[in-house]
């Protein structure tokens, strides 16, 4: 019997569809071209190993860090920033430079964020980001609506419930990002998923709507396998697959040479991750609760970021 294909390969095949399929567009924000294709989907079995991609090596404290970052509702690059980990100081410093009109470099606005509480409240927010809107969604009456709370309930009282969805995507906030004199806030890459369970097993699937798929993908592989995960040791399920659906998925152009090495490259055995048994509640997750073993990738590939205020460390994907 043959054996069962490596799951990475999903990812490498993607990428040789876009180089093969991709129409050539230009990025506003950049002015760097791209090349995309719309509309793909992959799967992972979780049961099958952990997704940590091996054809090059992901940067997995980021991973753990920025859940759990999202997962308690944090807004603020302090925490982030207090534990080396810098994947989202490129926002708030351009926020920072086109409000603040100041002369800081990179490198002293996040030593300021680490060591001056008082900046770091000031310019190290980020406004209706990923964690608050999944834990203190705002309304108009001034309720916040916990999301994530809200779907482990609803699972726990109905475990075949349909409408098991945690949005990110807030039209009232984020529709003002098409004017240049608003930088407040983020525009939301990976706007929604959905949590499904079958046969006692919970599957969560992602809807990512622009997606960079050499830096960012995947680091959102890790990130939403790992969060398919810890919902399902919290309701009591095992792990089902994680499902990642796309919008537009592109290369950029100043990726392609970094592409096209990592499609030579043949993919190893997938790590594993395991979850302390104390993890019983949302709010028990914390990340040295989480262990990684048996992670072997191939060598860094390093490429430089092109997304405006952009979210990933380009030495460390």
């Amino acid at each position: 019997m043959a054996r069962p294909r490596h799951q990475e390969y999903q990812y490498l095949d993607l990428l040789k569809d876009i180089l093969k399929n991709g129409v050539k567009k230009i990025d506003r924000g950049t002015d760097v071209a791209l090349y995309s294709v719309f509309g793909r989907q992959i799967r992972f079995d979780l049961s099958q190993g952990f997704p940590l991609l091996t054809t090059k090596k992901v940067y997995w404290k980021g991973v753990l860090e920025e859940l759990y970052w999202f997962f308690s509702g944090q807004s603020n690059i302090k925490y982030l920033v207090d534990r080396n980990v810098h994947i989202w100081d490129d926002y708030p410093y351009k926020i920072s430079k086109l409000k603040n009109n100041d002369s800081l470099t990179k490198e002293e606005f996040i030593e300021k964020i680490r060591t001056d509480d008082k900046f770091a409240k000031k310019w190290g927010n980020l406004p209706r980001i990923y964690g608050e809107m999944w834990r203190r969604w705002p309304t108009r009456t001034g309720r916040t609506i916990d999301q994530l709370k809200w779907i482990v309930q609803e699972l726990k009282e109905d475990p075949d419930a349909k409408n098991l969805i945690v949005n990110s995507w807030n039209p009232e906030y984020l529709y003002t990002m098409a004017t240049k004199e608003d930088t407040s806030y983020f525009p939301i890459c990976h706007n929604m998923f959905q949590i499904n369970q079958r046969g006692g097993k919970l599957s969560l699937q992602l809807y990512h709507r622009s997606c960079d798929v050499f830096l960012g993908v995947p680091f959102n592989i890790a990130s939403y396998a790992l969060l398919t995960m810890i919902l399902a040791k919290i309701t009591g399920f095992k792990p089902g697959e994680f499902i990642h659906t796309f919008g537009d998925v592109h290369i950029y152009e100043n990726h392609l040479a970094q592409v096209k090495e990592q499609i030579k490259r043949k993919p190893r055995p997938f790590p594993t991750v395991k979850l302390d048994p104390g993890i019983k509640k949302i709010d028990d997750f914390k990340p040295i609760l989480v262990t990684l073993e048996n992670y072997d990738p191939l060598p860094v590939i390093k490429a430089e970021l092109t997304v405006a205020g952009g979210y990933y460390e380009k030495t460390k994907n």
